[in-house]
């Protein structure tokens, strides 16, 4: 018993989950310890503030993550050394640009009206440099799948800011900015506890190799567009809604999509094991294991969240007044979770189709795919806003663009393994069962 529970605890799957289910609690507690000492207003404002903070850091996680993991994932030890000093140096470079740009702007900042704006242009350079250490730390934890590590580095992060949050709130100095600068302290101390362990390899920088830099490069510019099509979509409904409904409305909008996370956990937990494997089976020029591997996890995926979605549909009210309090009760924020969950069922295939196509060296597609998915969101998003007139408008939309990016990302990998779609619920389905009885079934000695 006791050795079926610490291999249960040591899984490989147990331990990125915990990890993202620690990371996502924690972001719901602190978003309910936000929302609930905030006006709706300075609500939506952190919103957006974090949102475009977010996004914009996307242009570098995306562009070096699944490049580094992909060169990395299963090298031997002077390849890993010049993978992470490689993608350190580049690393570097785009946070140095990153930093250029929020100084410069400094120049401009009486000319932007909107707060969220002001703030993200003021502090984002601060936040790219003070992140920089455990973010790649995060990249070569992932390479080696020491997921505890990772879970640490999480922990850390979000659970220093919930620490802070909460200070403020007893010493009664909650407000836009106090939130600001505990948020950037609280990176600042994740990146010295990543430094302090070792986990960064910072000391590999002098093993960078033109090579590498190239290859990394080449790959990155293109893979960036996975990670924008998990981001860019959200972004751009808070953009719409920011200036056509207003911050109180973003707000409504945003507690409803937060939730959103209960589906997300499962999602990162998943996408962070599964993209090794897929590395490996596709440096082995195994074509059936990359499919076999992509099919298993979104499949997967798809059939544990149908109960989940059912679960949350029926008790959306709940966590709406337990993280936003009473004066978001009877908005549309319960309804905006509900209709999300409806549409969870597809965001499975169209994450994993999009993390294949990167892994097989087909990153050039994912980015064409972003483009013509967020050209379908904008539309639907101003189409629904005309139909509506509030936030039901975009959160009905959000299931065009899913569907448009499955259907890319479904062809575009069938040029290169054919399958059928519905295999994937099929392999899913006996995965899942397989996994239950191999985690819980009693050992036959």
């Amino acid at each position: 018993m006791f050795r079926k529970v610490y291999n249960l605890i040591h899984n490989k799957y147990i331990l990125s989950l915990a990890g993202n289910v620690i990371m996502s609690g924690l972001g719901l507690i602190t978003m309910t310890l936000i929302y609930r000492s905030l006006s709706k207003t300075e609500a939506g404002t952190w919103v957006f503030f974090q949102s475009i903070l977010l996004l914009v850091d996307t242009f570098r996680s995306g562009f070096l993550t699944t490049a580094f993991i992909k060169f990395y994932a299963g090298s031997g030890e002077e390849r890993a050394r010049e993978v992470s000093g490689s993608a350190w140096l580049l690393g570097l470079m785009v946070t140095g640009s990153l930093a250029l740009i929020s100084l410069t702007s400094f120049l401009f900042l009486n000319y932007i009206p909107d707060e969220g704006l002001l703030l993200f242009f003021k502090w984002s350079g601060v936040y790219y440099v003070i992140s920089l250490p455990w973010f790649l730390a995060t990249c070569v934890i992932q390479g080696d799948q020491h997921f505890g590590k990772l879970l640490y580095i999480r922990l850390c992060n979000q659970g220093s800011f919930v620490v802070f949050i909460l200070i403020l709130i007893i010493i009664q100095k909650v407000n836009l900015q106090n939130v600001l600068f505990t948020y950037l302290f609280s990176n600042g101390i994740t990146s010295l506890y990543a430094l302090v362990r070792g986990w960064t390899r910072v000391s590999n920088l002098k093993y960078r190799t033109k090579t590498c830099i190239r290859d990394i490069y080449n790959f990155g510019k293109f893979s960036v567009g996975t990670s924008l099509s998990a981001n860019m979509f959200g972004t751009s409904d808070t953009f719409i809604i920011n200036f056509m409904l207003g911050k109180p409305a973003l707000a409504i909008y945003n507690l409803g999509q937060t939730l959103m996370q209960l589906i997300e956990i499962p999602l990162r937990s998943f996408a962070v094991t599964a993209m090794p494997e897929l590395a490996t089976a596709y440096n082995s020029n195994d074509r059936q294991g990359v499919i076999k591997i992509m099919k298993k996890y979104a499949g997967m995926l798809s059939i544990i969240l149908i109960p989940v979605a059912l679960v949350g549909a029926a008790l959306a009210d709940v966590p709406i007044y337990i993280i936003g309090g009473g004066k978001y009760v009877g908005t549309e924020a319960a309804n905006v979770f509900r209709l999300f969950l409806t549409f969870a069922i597809l965001f499975p295939a169209d994450r994993f189709f999009a993390l294949t196509l990167d892994v097989i060296h087909r990153p050039h597609v994912n980015f064409y795919k972003v483009l013509v998915m967020l050209a379908v969101n904008i539309a639907t998003d101003f189409l629904g806003i005309a139909l509506t007139h509030n936030v039901y408008g975009i959160a009905f939309a959000t299931v065009f663009p899913t569907i448009t990016g499955s259907i890319i990302g479904y062809f575009a990998l069938n040029k290169y393994c054919n399958f059928t779609y519905g295999s994937i619920f099929k392999t899913g389905y006996y995965e899942t069962i397989a996994l239950v009885k191999q985690t819980f079934a009693p050992k036959v000695l």
